[in-house]
């Protein structure tokens, strides 16, 4: 019988550390509670130590567990590296690909993205986790994180997909019943559906050319999301600001009008955000590929 510790085995006690339990190591694993912990009982077994501290409460992880987690995880990492090099020779995306995104970007644009990336590879399934929080792609198991705006500096590599463009708008009754919006200034004669703000006052920042102009004051209604922003504004409550792949489907449809063209915020970068590594998985390579394509394409 053999007293070596197993791909297999490892990627279980690496997986029962990272989830925080074997209840949910199990489920990640699709196998159930009494096998993963069989598992790691043969695996402290065969090292003759302790890796993990068992209560009725809570898993902890003894210091030899924790440099045994360590040297396993750059192993299996290795291993990893090493199948997607030669995965990379054959090129064809399969197995499980975990991708992020805010909710609404996610919604609106990746969830077009992803249908299309599994009619086109059949070998792959995809995890989306759409998250209005900063999802920490190591930590969570991330393939690829969608992330807009400006990316901190990081050891992750990055791809730049396109960028998201703004525009004002309002619903054709709105404009009936309201005085004139040609210039700027007029904005001050009109309610407006604003985004809440982090922190401050609601306030937009406009360029048109060189010229800026700060837009800041009490918003007829002010919402923490861009789909619903829309929907107020279809309901002729005001003017707004959107980016532009959400409202011009529906200025195609006689729904909305963009006004003051020329005038919008700043456009904001997207990127495809992954593990740095030096070979790229098949599967990560065609999801962010096809983004970029998909991206330019919907542009």
């Amino acid at each position: 019988m053999t007293t070596t510790v197993g791909f297999s085995e490892m990627r279980v006690f690496v997986t029962v550390v990272t989830e925080g339990s074997f209840t949910a190591a199990a489920a990640r694993l699709e196998t159930d509670k009494a096998r993963v912990s069989r598992i790691v009982q043969r695996i402290e077994d065969k090292l003759g130590a302790r890796l993990l501290n068992r209560s009725t409460r809570r898993l902890s992880v003894t210091e030899v567990g924790k440099d045994y987690f360590e040297r396993a995880s750059s192993i299996l990492a290795a291993a990893e590296a090493a199948e997607a090099a030669v995965a990379e020779q054959s090129g064809e995306p399969k197995g499980r690909l975990k991708i992020t995104a805010t909710p609404e970007f996610g919604t609106t644009r990746v969830d077009n993205w992803v249908a299309a990336f599994l009619s086109r590879w059949p070998k792959v399934t995809v995890e989306a986790v759409y998250s209005i929080h900063f999802v920490d792609i190591i930590h969570e198991g991330i393939d690829v994180a969608i992330r807009l705006g400006a990316l901190p500096d990081s050891d992750l590599s990055a791809r730049k997909l396109g960028e998201v463009t703004y525009g004002l708008y309002a619903s054709p009754d709105y404009l009936k019943r309201t005085v004139a919006l040609h210039t700027i200034d007029d904005l001050k004669s009109h309610d407006l559906i604003m985004k809440t703000p982090s922190s401050g006052r609601t306030s937009w920042t406009l360029l048109n050319g060189e010229t800026t102009e700060k837009v800041s004051r009490t918003p007829r209604c002010a919402l923490d999301n861009l789909l619903a922003m829309r929907n107020l504004t279809l309901s002729g409550l005001g003017v707004t600001q959107l980016p532009r792949y959400l409202a011009e489907p529906y200025v195609a449809k006689g729904d909305l009008t963009r006004v003051l063209p020329g005038w919008a915020s700043t456009p904001m970068p997207v990127h495809a955000v992954f593990a740095s590594t030096r070979y790229m998985d098949p599967k990560v390579r065609g999801f962010v590929d096809l983004c970029r394509a998909a991206f330019r394409d919907d542009e």
